[in-house]
């Protein structure tokens, strides 16, 4: 199937150069040097991962730049795939500080704004059974969002793994019920939509286009029923993994359910069940109990560490947890394969990172970000000054993946450059 999916792309790709327009002096043209999307694309899946209360910068960014740079305390688990990923510090996407501006890690500038995996996924997820996947490890505050849609909508986030697991390898107790309800479903939509198009005439030019936005999340919803009509009485795939007899939902095991959420994000992705996933680390009051030893406070009171000492410490024990859970992702990714037998981890984007810097100050600047795989040139440490004139921002980053995807563009939010650079 991928490579039948790879032949059409390379096909239509041809198609599309041959009937490419002239060049026309009044426009400007992409660089050849820093353009990669009008290349093949070399990665085709994206993970992205955002953590509520990001990481605690001075143990995780080294003070030395580029390759030859020492391992922080975050960074001593991650170590065994330096060459693999790359580190950023001095990234951000100049928004407002404070929890409320968490949202804007993969929208950019605007909260609301279509977010990057969706765009990843309108190039990359249309031959899959889910377009994309949204996750949460465990339970987080309902005012956190992830994920938004062309509409700005926010997309409910999956919070147990047992319900993943039966979306993703298992059939519903009654297909022919599940059918029926889709197809309801379906024909209520089509009275809905028919009443809509009566009212084009008589409404404002505002209301228009607010009609307008209405029919595109139509035919947004009516392209996942088509698409779960499509699958229902597909077999699913055949994987050799046991859940545990219970799903690890209260906040003080988070750790337990983010294990679980990466290995079946490895799964989703090995059985090309989807090529587009994020995953969200919620960051509240529990207490957490690392090899034997409870903290001294709950994971939001320890990022609200006023450079204390000891709550910094027990903050770190947190927080290398995520990263040594991100390594083991990792480390599947490695050893899983493509169909042609190629390590996933080489055309999959991983990002982990968070739409917050310092979460003892609120700051929104100076996000957390690290980056694997996909094909890019990897293991560096790529510092920048984000107070110099024409500082690099996060969107110009977010450009360069999805140039790596396929997607042509040279914009994101407010950025307008990329990191090709020192990528590609």
């Amino acid at each position: 199937m991928y490579t039948d999916t790879l032949n059409r792309r390379q096909f239509l790709r041809t198609v599309g150069v041959s009937l490419a327009l002239p060049s026309l002096a009044s426009l400007p043209k992409l660089s050849a040097a820093t353009g990669i999307a009008e290349q093949a694309a070399k990665a085709n899946r994206l993970v992205c991962v955002g953590a509520n209360l990001g990481l605690h910068g001075p143990s995780l960014f080294p003070t030395e730049t580029g390759h030859n740079y020492t391992p922080t305390p975050l960074l001593n688990d991650l170590i065994r795939h330096k060459d693999r990923l790359s580190l950023f510090s001095g990234l951000d996407h100049r928004a407002p500080n404070g929890h409320n501006s968490w949202d804007n890690y993969l929208c950019g500038n605007h909260v609301g704004d279509v977010t990057l995996d969706q765009i990843a996924a309108k190039q990359v997820g249309t031959h899959t059974r889910f377009e994309s996947l949204q996750l949460s490890a465990g339970k987080g505050s309902f005012r956190q969002q992830m994920v938004f849609n062309q509409e700005g909508i926010p997309l409910p986030m999956t919070e147990r793994p047992s319900v993943v697991y039966q979306k993703l390898f298992g059939l519903p107790n009654d297909v022919d019920r599940t059918e029926y309800l889709i197809k309801s479903g379906h024909s209520s939509l089509d009275k809905v939509t028919s009443e809509a198009k009566h009212l084009q005439n008589r409404v404002s030019s505002s209301d228009k286009d607010k009609l307008e936005e209405y029919f595109s999340s139509v035919r947004d919803l009516e392209r996942r029923m088509e698409r779960q009509l499509k699958g229902l009485h597909d077999p699913r795939p055949v994987v050799d993994y046991q859940l545990p007899t219970y799903d690890p939902i209260a906040p003080t095991l988070m750790l337990e359910n983010q294990a679980l959420m990466y290995d079946l994000m490895a799964l989703a992705l090995e059985t090309d069940s989807t090529r587009v996933i994020t995953m969200f680390l919620p960051g509240l009051g529990q207490v957490f109990t690392i090899n034997g030893e409870m903290l001294s406070a709950g994971y939001h009171a320890l990022s609200h560490h006023g450079n204390n000492p000891e709550m910094i410490a027990d903050l770190i024990k947190v927080e290398a947890q995520h990263m040594k859970l991100l390594a083991g992702f990792l480390d599947q990714l490695t050893t899983k394969t493509d169909s042609d037998g190629t390590p996933l981890l080489d055309s999959t984007l991983v990002m982990w990172g968070a739409g917050m810097g310092d979460a003892s100050r609120h700051s929104n600047a100076n996000l957390p970000i690290i980056l694997a795989g996909g094909g890019l040139k990897h293991g560096s440490h790529h510092a920048f000054d984000r107070e110099a004139a024409h500082a690099p921002l996060l969107g110009d980053l977010y450009i360069t993946l999805l140039q790596q995807l396929g997607v042509e563009t040279n914009q994101f939010s407010n950025a307008n450059r990329n990191l090709n650079q020192i990528l590609a």
